[in-house]
């Protein structure tokens, strides 16, 4: 039978862990254990550190389906598209990889980095290589586990995974971010919603005006700014609004449109949602 944790009275976290290592005799603990040891009031951890350490026990049973980008929501390149065209996707999405395409979706030739075209910018570029930058893309199944893929990733000091379904058919792909997310939480870079403002406009986005909005927003003041009506009663938030008119956690990308307007998801975790984009639809 399992020893059960050991109280975890005493100061610091080096304290926490060395208690931890003196009390495993016999059978080790299980998850639950452990979790409910790190989850004690008196642990010596903040919530960020209890946070980011269940992360860590999650991550090893976590599976790549669970958290991947939909095969409908990747952004990819064509690899008959132009140098142009190339250009205006990579500057609309942000992103700095992208799987190049042949003549579907379920034919990746390999992964494009957006630095690797800075050479060819100026230029005037009739013929671009494309095939020449490819890198090649690393392909794993959806049911890898997030631990693995970590130390695959790793090794191979690639950012990026395409990911198969039992059939070989092209299901979604995984960057080295989702996967640290799932242990750190939300990873904010350029192209998130800039310091505390909650709504702030990123220019256009497809031909209309395009805001970075964050979840916690309340509804008053979204509509004092897009000087609207959505229900302020029911909910106190927009995170909040977008989760209930989905009835469950939205993957990040997920769309929906509510109020005249349309909601992306761009940032969120298994516990929440961090920032959408929106925009006002046609009236």
């Amino acid at each position: 039978m399992n020893e059960k944790p050991p109280s975890t009275s005493g100061t610091g976290n080096t304290g926490l862990v060395a208690r931890i290592l003196r009390a495993i005799r016999g059978e080790p603990w299980s998850r639950d254990e452990i979790q409910d040891l790190i989850n004690q009031s008196d642990s010596g951890l903040d919530a960020e550190e209890k946070s980011m350490l269940a992360g860590v026990l999650e991550v090893s049973e976590t599976q790549v389906r669970d958290v991947m980008i939909p095969r409908s929501q990747m952004v990819v390149i064509d690899i008959s598209q132009p140098f142009d065209e190339i250009l205006k996707v990579i500057l609309e999405s942000g992103h700095s990889r992208f799987p190049v395409i042949g003549e579907g979706r379920d034919e990746v030739m390999g992964v494009l980095l957006a630095k690797d075209l800075l050479r060819y910018f100026g230029r005037d570029v009739k013929e671009l290589p494309l095939q020449k930058l490819l890198r090649s893309a690393s392909v794993i199944p959806e049911s890898k586990r997030l631990n693995a893929l970590l130390n695959e990733f790793r090794a191979s000091h690639n950012h990026m995974a395409i990911v198969v379904d039992e059939y070989g058919s092209v299901a979604g792909l995984l960057t080295i971010e989702d996967v640290l997310e799932e242990i750190v939480g939300d990873i904010d870079d350029e192209h998130d919603p800039q310091g505390a403002e909650f709504i702030y406009p990123e220019g256009e986005r497809n031909g209309k005006p395009s805001y970075a909005v964050r979840a916690l927003t309340r509804v008053e003041d979204f509509n004092d700014y897009f000087e609207c009506e959505l229900d302020d009663e029911e909910y106190d938030t927009i995170g909040g609004l977008v989760l209930h008119q989905l009835g469950r956690l939205p993957r990040r990308d997920e769309t929906i449109s509510y109020g005249g307007f349309t909601f992306a998801v761009t940032k969120a975790d298994k516990r929440r949602i961090e920032s959408l984009r929106v925009q006002r639809e046609p009236a």
